[in-house]
């Protein structure tokens, strides 16, 4: 027994020396301490799969310890370069984090920028010292570039160099400190010419500031604080030579996509408001860090894929950051995060979730669409919800033209671009094969009926029907169902029949306003897919009901006392009869636009929207008469009696709210009461 109690103890030692031995100055963890969220077709963050796991930190390069290093670039054979900046020099290891070399120069003074060229140059952005260094390989010193002196870069303007990315023709892209005229762009011929400044960020101003600009002082003005572009944070290049920045307070134009005119080419469907460094990956997909240490990911064209990552909150525990300074990506998608406040680099590694999505974007990008639904599948069985996957099945789909299907994904995904698409070219085809046979139908239609009207003059055979639409008529709830569209052609006549002819009654008013009710639930759910604003599957019918009724009997209530005080002559049955027979174009046209809306495309979707327009302007103008008419008022006194309308029914807004609020209150203590006498009484 004893002798298996010593064999049990000197395993567990083991084991614990083993563990001590695999961490050294690498950590790896089996679960990721954060969560990993993506943007649904709605616009929402959702949760989803881990995108990246910590996979190790580096926290020493060799035996070399870092000090507030503020950047780090991957070259292409695989190598780290990091600005050691609080040790004043450059230092290169392998992705593992064993030492390579350490680049110095007695002329370095507060190295904080670093990028490497395909021909092994190493430029450094020294901040302090006012110069970009040129190196190879060995320290030494190539080439300076310091302040331009050309009378484009301004009189008083500082050259303070903090990030910085090259060309392969050896141009360089340069952040300064404090230099609100964009990245400052330098050739090296001629020992650097000043070529001017590029990817400058936009001034704004709000409405209230323009307005107020206009009535003050040149004194005033100019004691303003002035409306200056931001200053990039940092940027990167990619293999064709197209430059990234990001920038702080840009909101959604945080994260940019230059070309070589200084144009953006996307606008990302995120934004972070404290954004440290961006880098490309390896499918044209593209990476940006906050400071806290939040990683987003993103395709070629500015859409999320995911954001991961988050604060440490002193801990320290492996994936969570401090103040990120760097990011990039090596040739396996591991993920490189530097962090100056812990002097680490943070790798995290794909998941199999990842790589099947790289794998769909590289398949993708390449044109191969029918290849990259392979791994979209996959994908899809890990996560049916995962509306990325969706949209680029839908535009696979779109690309093989087998449009149904990607009416479907289109559909699951939201991507209304897509669906737009599909839809046309489902429409064309439709027409195609169906548009002379609909034409023949039709032909053939009107034919028929010349033909039984014809029969119909001699022998009569519609006179059954005709003395069921005599009696029909003589029902007085259908001829005021009626007579709506005539008050709706007619409104000055039609309230004449409505205050002096008895031409409707509650009955038939409480049935429009039903009908009312009943074609805008349908339009607002069953709409067609580009212009509905609702989520799918998702119903609120009863606060739909609640929220017209009680909004049309607020307006019809306050409108009658409003008119009784103004001396009006209607009563509140007519108005309220006379107010549901105004929406009676509503009833009328909402069933052909809604039709309408099945059927276009983004396109055409204004003929939707003017129809709509259209449609509540008639509305809005046979209220306005209806108000006028039935309390025999001129039209500057309706115009009077609507405006306090409206503030009327504010008011009553306003104290139905108080009411509410007093009675929740009063409600809850008693409850409270309640609670405490039970409690007291023992009960």
């Amino acid at each position: 027994m004893k002798s298996r109690f010593k064999r049990m103890q000197a395993m567990l030692l083991l084991f614990v020396i083993l563990s001590l031995a695999l961490t050294g100055d690498t950590a790896v963890s089996a679960d990721a301490p954060y969560k990993t969220y993506t943007i649904d077709g709605y616009g929402y963050m959702t949760e989803t799969q881990t995108a990246y796991m910590p996979h190790l930190t580096i926290t020493k390069v060799g035996e070399e310890a870092l000090s507030e290093p503020r950047d780090m670039v991957i070259s292409e054979d695989g190598f780290l370069y990091i600005a050691d900046t609080g040790n004043r020099r450059i230092v290169v290891s392998d992705l593992s984090g064993n030492l390579k070399k350490v680049i110095t120069s007695e002329e370095f003074i507060y190295p904080c920028g670093v990028f490497v060229t395909k021909d092994k140059k190493i430029y450094v952005a020294d901040r302090d010292a006012k110069t970009v260094f040129v190196l190879n390989e060995d320290s030494t010193i190539l080439a300076r570039y310091q302040r331009p002196d050309h009378p484009l870069y301004g009189d008083g303007v500082d050259f303070k160099p903090l990030k910085l990315a090259v060309t392969n023709k050896g141009i360089m892209f340069i952040v300064c400190e404090a230099n609100t005229n964009g990245l400052v762009e330098i050739s090296p011929a001629d020992g650097g010419t000043f070529l001017g400044y590029f990817g400058t960020n936009f001034t704004k101003s709000s409405l209230t500031q323009i307005i107020l600009r206009v009535f003050m002082t040149d004194a005033q003005r100019a004691k303003q604080v002035s409306n200056i572009p931001s200053t990039p944070d940092n940027l990167a290049i990619d293999t064709k030579g197209l430059l990234y920045t990001v920038t702080r307070g840009e909101y959604y134009d945080t994260l940019k996509k230059l070309n070589i005119a200084g144009k953006n080419l996307i606008s990302a469907d995120a934004y972070e408001e404290y954004p440290a460094a961006v880098t490309t990956g390896n499918y044209e997909n593209i990476f940006m860090v906050s400071s806290l240490g939040y990683v987003y990911e993103f395709n070629e064209d500015g859409e999320l894929l995911y954001v991961f990552g988050g604060s440490d909150d002193g801990r320290q525990r492996i994936g969570l950051c401090k103040k990120v300074e760097a990011i990039g990506v090596d040739a396996s998608d591991k993920i490189y995060i530097l962090d100056s406040d812990l002097s680490q680099i943070q790798v995290f590694a794909p998941t199999e979730f990842t790589d099947l999505i790289h794998k769909a974007l590289y398949l993708y990008s390449k044109g191969r669409y029918t290849e990259s639904k392979e791994p979209l599948e996959e994908i899809l069985k890990m996560n049916s919800l995962f509306d990325y996957a969706n949209k680029a099945m839908g535009r696979a789909y779109l690309q093989e033209e087998n449009y149904s299907m990607a009416l479907h994904y289109a559909r699951l995904a939201k991507d209304h671009s897509t669906y737009s698409d599909a839809l046309w070219e489902t429409r064309n085809i439709w027409l195609r094969d169906n548009l002379i046979p609909s034409l023949i139908i039709i032909v053939l239609l009107v034919l028929l009926w010349k033909g039984l009207k014809l029969l119909d003059k001699k022998k009569g055979c519609f006179d059954g029907i005709r003395r069921i639409k005599v009696r029909l008529s003589r029902k007085e709830l259908l001829g005021q169902l009626k007579y709506s569209i005539y008050f709706m052609k007619h409104p000055i006549d039609g309230c004449y029949g409505v205050r002096r002819e008895g031409k409707a009654s509650l009955l038939c008013a409480n049935i429009l306003l039903a009908l009312f009710i009943l074609f805008r639930i349908i339009n607002k759910y069953f709409c067609g897919f580009l212009l509905k604003n609702v989520r799918e599957g998702r119903y609120a019918l009863g606060s739909d009901i609640l929220y017209v009724v009680v909004l049309f009997l607020l307006f019809t209530a306050s409108n009658y006392l409003i008119c009784t005080i103004n001396d009006g002559e209607g009563t509140l049955k007519q108005i309220y009869c006379s107010f549901t027979y105004a929406l009676t174009p509503y009833l009328i046209l909402q069933p052909f636009i809604f039709l309408l809306s099945q059927v276009v495309t983004y396109n055409e979707a204004f003929i939707v929207e003017f129809a709509v327009l259209f449609e509540q302007v008639w509305i809005v103008i046979l209220l306005f008469l209806a108000i006028k008419e039935i309390n025999n008022y001129s039209v500057k006194e309706t115009g009077k009696v609507i405006f306090l309308t409206f503030f009327a029914a504010l008011i009553a807004a306003l104290v139905a709210f108080i009411l509410y609020v007093l009675g929740s209150q009063v409600f809850d203590f008693i409850i409270a009461i309640s609670g405490e006498v039970v409690y007291r009484l023992g009960f």
